[in-house]
């Protein structure tokens, strides 16, 4: 059932994998990196935190922290962010310019047709201003409600999948495939607790563990396999092991690539 389960992973995301336009940034070490988002990155001790962690472990050279930087508004939406503001790297507090810009959507832009042309339509501004400063632009694609949350559902995903795709696809940006790496580990072990249990929305140490190795392969096209980080033996070796596999087959699947 297992191998059955892998394969039809695999399958499926490599469907997606034909609509993708781009399948890799140009400069895949960036160390001047701004993450732009909400409480999805902020949680866990910070998502941007993990990566370097994680980059620096790949790259044994030590990044400038104070040019790899996460700004966050708990409950924004891609609206809510004045994108020239952070841009200018003098106003918060980075030495040069951004090599990269991450920018993570509201998880209620989702929900409806409205909502979701309200995304694109922010996407295609921010994509472009970010492009103007010389920067590369990702997405990162959010994790789906589940339960407790009173918004669980199966369909949340595919819409989630679906704006995300068309959004990197309309403004030559790439797209993290976080929400469907947090799809394939529920699939391979439902018991896994990814979500905080009290509200179904946030990320566990867990779910920002495979975030940030699916962000990681993302940007580097290197597996997150083998891995020492742990984030300091809070994560065991079975979840590390699991966690960086998953990632592992959703960033190859998603574009289609051998890391």
């Amino acid at each position: 059932m297992k191998h059955f389960l892998i394969l039809l992973l695999i399958v499926t995301n490599s469907l997606l994998a034909s609509d993708i336009q781009v399948n890799s940034l140009i400069n895949k070490t960036p160390e001047r990196v701004l993450y732009i988002g909400n409480s999805y990155l902020y949680y866990n001790d910070s998502l941007h935190n993990h990566v370097r962690r994680m980059f620096e472990e790949i790259y044994p050279n030590e990044i400038d922290i104070s040019n790899y930087k996460s700004v966050t508004i708990s409950g924004s939406r891609s609206m809510h962010h004045n994108i020239d503001y952070m841009l200018n790297h003098k106003n918060i507090g980075a030495a040069k310019p951004f090599q990269l810009v991450i920018l993570q959507g509201g998880s209620e832009e989702a929900n409806t047709k409205a909502e979701r042309k309200i995304f694109s339509n922010e996407v295609e501004k921010i994509v472009r201003k970010i492009h103007k400063s010389g920067a590369e632009a990702a997405l990162y694609m959010i994790h789906a409600y589940v339960e407790p949350h009173d918004k669980a559902n199966p369909k949340m995903i595919e819409d989630i999948k679906k704006m995300y795709i068309e959004a990197g696809i309309k403004n030559n940006a790439l797209v993290i495939p976080v929400g469907i790496a947090f799809e394939n580990a529920y699939k391979m072990k439902p018991n896994i607790k990814l979500h905080k249990s009290f509200d179904g929305s946030h990320p566990s140490m867990l779910g920002t563990y495979l975030a940030s190795c699916v962000v990681l392969a993302s940007i580097t096209q290197k597996t997150p396999k083998g891995l020492h980080y742990n984030y300091f033996n809070k994560i065991s070796d079975a979840d590390k092991i699991f966690l960086q596999g998953i990632a592992h087959m959703t960033v190859e699947s998603f574009f289609d690539v051998e890391l």
